[in-house]
């Protein structure tokens, strides 16, 4: 199976790419693993929430193929624990799934065409976080989930 996160925008704090990097690394020796990031909309500042949503999900679409297994990272999406997480990971490895694509949306998330087009939604806290700040929780999960499954001490710590 391969994983891809595919991102909206580039990482602006190096403390964040570093995490990220770090989580990337480790994961090799699990999963076919990348990041994908598609670059901000230009002139953004001169656009509504919505207008921008709309160009970010016609981005998002390029990006996508149809053998593509699609999760968006939302707010009202389904929450698990860690070891749930590890779960539906294995389940997806077991169901055959060639491409699982998590996608993490702009700052002011996703448009509805987006929401309504892939109906499996994953909710990282209640909490809000940046947009930046997911990808690093998110690669840390998908790298406790590979732990769990593998059995490994590292979901321990």
């Amino acid at each position: 199976m391969n994983i891809k996160l595919l991102v909206v925008g580039k990482t602006v704090k190096g403390f964040i790419d570093e995490g990220v990097n770090e989580y990337v690394k480790r994961l090799k020796h699990y999963v076919n693993f990348s990041i994908e990031i598609i670059p901000d909309v230009k002139n953004a500042s001169s656009l509504s929430p919505n207008q921008l949503k709309e160009q970010e999900a016609a981005l998002i679409l390029k990006h996508l193929t149809p053998e593509d297994k699609v999760v968006i990272l939302d707010e009202h999406g389904k929450e698990y624990r860690s070891m749930e997480f590890a779960d539906y990971i294995q389940k997806q490895m077991s169901a055959s799934v060639k491409n699982l694509v998590f996608i993490v949306g702009g700052a002011f998330g996703f448009s509805d065409s987006i929401k309504e087009k892939f109906p499996n939604k994953i909710s990282i806290s209640k909490m809000t976080f940046s947009h930046q700040m997911i990808r690093l929780l998110f690669v840390e999960q998908i790298y406790r989930a590979y732990t769990i499954i593998k059995h490994e001490p590292y979901h321990n710590e």
